[in-house]
């Protein structure tokens, strides 16, 4: 079954894309060595990121019409909040950029975090690489721009593009600092509001001090997605970014966690939690238990 799968997705079946996602997500039965059949690619990830409100969802469906328009492929991933209840995306795709849900060039996939305190979804790193095998020329992670999202997006994506907005009074002081590191290329988003190009000029301020240690300056867009204004401007500062080929030290330190995460997983595989409660009620009956010995004893190689 993995077998044919892999076949379908490298020739464009989006349906044997889809359940590959689903199969992984829920850890089916094989899906360890479906990832490792996975071949290598070099296919652009797009990172959206940025504060909730600052018009994202919009700004990606601008993004899929440029790409469309230059006869390319795009799959696109929204990582949503949880449902509290059933722990799916509270947003669906259906809902947002519904122009291109069975468009032929486009792939679109709500995923929830699934209480990920990173803010993307646990397996976003394997959901990408099974993106990356199908025949696309970019893919798109929008995050939902809560918790660590920012700095997990820096490391998968290869162009990281942080979305704000014009606010009135002094916030862009007070602008995270974490958005400033990541940031490949900014996004002043609704920027017909009033103050736009006040706000721009202390964000291009606050981005000089960087620009000395850089071999590559951030470009501050205006945008208004809402009308697709400046989209096709910031279509051309990602393919420009993507063709200075620039190392991302991040992505070398999101792999090294995710790889910790999954050694720590093969690790625990043999653990059952019931058993172990069951042992340690048994063992606790000897007055001189000492948990700290009994870790070492029994699961420490």
């Amino acid at each position: 079954m993995w077998q044919q799968l892999l076949y379908d997705i490298k020739h464009g079946d989006v349906k044997a894309l889809a359940r590959a996602i689903t199969l992984t997500e829920n850890e089916f039965e094989g899906y360890e060595n479906f990832l490792q059949r996975l071949p290598s690619s070099s296919i652009p990830v797009i990172g959206i990121t940025g504060p909730p409100g600052a018009g994202k969802s919009t700004l990606v469906d601008g993004l899929i019409s440029e790409i469309v328009k230059q006869n390319k492929k795009v799959t696109v991933l929204c990582v949503d909040p949880s449902s509290p209840f059933n722990l799916g995306a509270l947003l669906g795709d259906r809902i947002r950029m519904s122009n291109w849900y069975n468009h032929p060039s486009v792939f679109i996939r709500s995923l929830a975090t699934r209480g990920s305190l990173g803010g993307l979804h646990p397996k976003i790193i394997e959901i990408t690489d099974i993106l990356k095998t199908a025949p696309v020329d970019y893919i798109i992670v929008e995050t939902v721009g809560v918790g660590q999202s920012e700095v997990e997006i820096a490391g998968l994506a290869d162009t990281t593009v942080v979305v704000v907005v014009p606010e009135a009074g002094d916030e862009i002081q007070t602008m995270k600092a974490g958005l400033m590191e990541i940031a490949d290329i900014f996004v002043v988003n609704k920027s017909d509001r009033p103050d736009a190009d006040m706000f721009v000029k202390n964000l291009r301020q606050m981005l000089a001090p960087s620009f000395s240690n850089r071999h590559y300056e951030i470009p501050v867009v205006k945008t208004i997605a809402s009308t697709q204004t400046g989209i096709e401007e910031l279509m051309n500062k990602i393919i420009q970014h993507q063709q200075l080929h620039l190392s991302n030290e991040r992505k070398t330190y999101l792999l090294a966690e995710k790889a910790y995460q999954l050694i720590q997983t093969k690790r625990m595989k043999g653990v059952d939690k019931h058993q172990l409660k069951e042992d340690i009620e048994e063992q606790m009956k000897d007055e001189s238990f000492n948990l700290y010995q009994y870790v070492e004893k029994n699961y420490t190689a």
